[in-house]
């Protein structure tokens, strides 16, 4: 999935939502410290961005060279080019061992090899306090029939080019493993949730359509998911209230949870 991404990284950077400054403030409440953070998955750099306003440093990975070109180069943002697994020595890269304060992870962790994953997290979080914080986005929301129409394209059930990684977001992350403790003032590790606002005319709409999964996964195999009868659906249900442009909000989820004193196992 990183090589369809990657060969889509300035629509994918151009269609997806920032995410709400609260998220961040929230996620920043949690750690003692706010020395160096570790963006995992960083894409095209959204959360870096706001990361890098809170935190001295931050380092921030991805697989993919494409969409890491056209993240925003920041004098306290460090990007570096990894493999999927993110080898010793690329992990020697991001930080020393017990030395980040945050490990943050925005709709990618769905992806990631976890079990080695989390093995690294552990292994950079400063201990007991560091934290890691991960999260992604349900279903978009819009005022009127956009709804029922984007309904079918999200639904795995009617929509087969989805990945069966995705019920773990329909699922907000509640039954992936993750073995964190509770940071301080939770009872456990989430979700908790937040709303991403962006105000879209039908274009970007489409431009973020374009930029998900499914709709690279079928483009890679010849099937064109938003042919004419397709936009043309779209163009009645957005024109029907008259608007040129709306309010699309993003319902967002968090998983947060501190290193304690978790195996390394």
């Amino acid at each position: 999935m990183a090589e369809l991404f990657g060969k889509q990284a300035r629509r994918y950077a151009n269609g997806r939502p920032s995410y709400p400054p609260e998220l961040f403030q929230f996620i920043a409440s949690k750690t003692p410290s706010h020395d160096l953070a570790w963006d995992a998955g960083t894409g095209s750099g959204q959360a870096a961005r706001s990361l890098a306003e809170i935190y001295g440093n931050v380092v921030a990975t991805d697989v993919s060279p494409e969409q890491l070109e056209l993240a925003p180069k920041l004098p306290n943002v460090r990007y570096e080019l990894t493999s999927p697994a993110v080898s010793r020595s690329e992990l020697q890269k991001v930080s020393a061992e017990s030395s980040v304060d945050l490990v943050t992870v925005a709709m990618a962790l769905h992806w990631f090899d976890r079990p080695n994953f989390y093995r690294q997290v552990k292994h950079l979080l400063k201990k007991p306090h560091g934290v890691i914080a991960t999260w992604g986005y349900t279903m978009p929301r819009v005022t009127g029939p956009v709804d029922s129409i984007y309904e079918e394209f999200y639904s795995m059930d009617l929509n087969p080019y989805w990945s069966p990684t995705h019920k773990l977001v329909i699922d907000e992350y509640r039954d992936m493993e993750f073995p964190f403790e509770p940071v301080d003032g939770m009872e456990d590790t989430g979700p908790v949730r937040f709303v991403a606002e962006r105000a879209m005319g039908l274009d970007e709409f489409l431009t973020f359509v374009r930029s998900t999964s499914p709709y690279l996964k079928a483009k890679e195999e010849g099937v064109e998911l938003l042919g004419g009868d397709a936009v043309e659906r779209y163009e009645r249900a957005w024109s029907e209230e008259g608007e040129e442009e709306k309010v699309v909000k993003f319902p967002v989820f968090l998983k947060i949870g501190k290193v304690g004193n978790a195996s390394m196992d």
